[in-house]
């Protein structure tokens, strides 16, 4: 698997950085072409995009190819970001892995489960990072964007931001840098319940960044991820963490939300995940709203 990525200015990040050769598959439709224009203008290097049949056009001066294989080999492209409808959308993945592209962001919401149960399958045979699906993206403040987070909230620095949520990412990440913290990668996980990169993963990548020196993970309810994290935090995690649960009030069986983020029986509540991540040595934030400031006193 991909792990730091070394950038020009020689600052560290995961996944993405300035020298990230972006692919958009997807780029004639709507919302590929609407955001693989709002990655360029953040400074992303978009080299290519793919939609099949379509190849030889262009797209705000953006090539166009019929196939992955095709934009790797024309254009050097190393990672794709994924707006293909749902029903192509893990297609698309495969193909990307499929073509040596070491990273994968799938935007696309609502893969079927048996489709995403291939891809990862396969993605363990393959040199590949899947971020998502259903998540906003990965981004490397001053770097590079790869997804559709608002770059103007995200400002160049030091704490590492993993979440579930793409909203409340963004409300995380307005208070850290109103607060003076600036990020290194801030990393939407995604919503469905099978996504390609857990909490853990993305930990592991974060202790190893020389960049980062502290995390904030943002968990909702649903699954256990967060419980999973706090375990790895516990036992193995070198930096201070700081968490938050969305969904305390959430009824048991009622979806809030993503796909994923649906409590069954008596597990995935957000009492349990906050008492776990307590357990794991993580600052748990009870009010979104003071986020920032609790940041400031953790990561200080």
């Amino acid at each position: 698997m991909p792990r730091n990525i070394k950038s020009r200015n020689n600052f560290m990040s995961i996944l993405i950085d300035k020298e990230t050769r972006l692919v958009v598959q997807g780029i004639t439709g709507k919302e590929g072409s609407f955001h693989a224009a709002q990655c360029v203008a953040y400074g992303s290097n978009v080299v290519a995009g793919v939609t099949p049949g379509k190849g030889g056009q262009d797209v705000d001066g953006i090539p166009v190819f019929n196939t992955i294989k095709e934009a790797a080999e024309n254009k050097g492209a190393n990672a794709a970001l994924i707006f293909v409808p749902s029903a192509f959308a893990s297609d698309a993945i495969l193909e990307s892995a499929t073509a040596g592209l070491e990273v994968v962001v799938c935007i696309t919401e609502g893969i079927p489960v048996k489709d995403m149960l291939k891809v990862i399958s396969f993605l363990k045979r393959k040199r590949c990072r899947l971020i998502g699906p259903n998540c906003p993206g990965v981004i490397s403040p001053g770097r590079c964007k790869a997804g559709i987070m608002p770059g103007q909230i995200h400002k160049e620095g030091s704490i590492g931001v993993i979440s579930r949520s793409g909203t409340l990412t963004y409300e995380v990440v307005n208070q850290l840098t109103e607060s003076g913290l600036g990020q290194s990668t801030c990393i939407g996980i995604g919503g469905d319940p099978i996504i390609g990169s857990s909490f853990v993963d993305i930990l592991k990548l974060f202790d190893d960044d020389p960049q980062t020196k502290g995390v904030v993970l943002i968990g909702e309810i649903g699954g256990n991820d967060e419980e999973a994290a706090a375990e790895y935090i516990k036992k193995d995690f070198s930096k201070p963490v700081l968490g938050f649960v969305a969904g305390l009030t959430a009824p048991p069986g009622k979806r809030m939300g993503h796909a994923g983020a649906i409590i069954s029986g008596s597990s995935g509540t957000a009492k349990d995940k906050i008492a776990a991540m307590q357990k794991g040595g993580i600052h748990v934030v009870e009010h979104l709203g003071k986020l920032g400031e609790e940041a400031g006193e953790v990561f200080s």
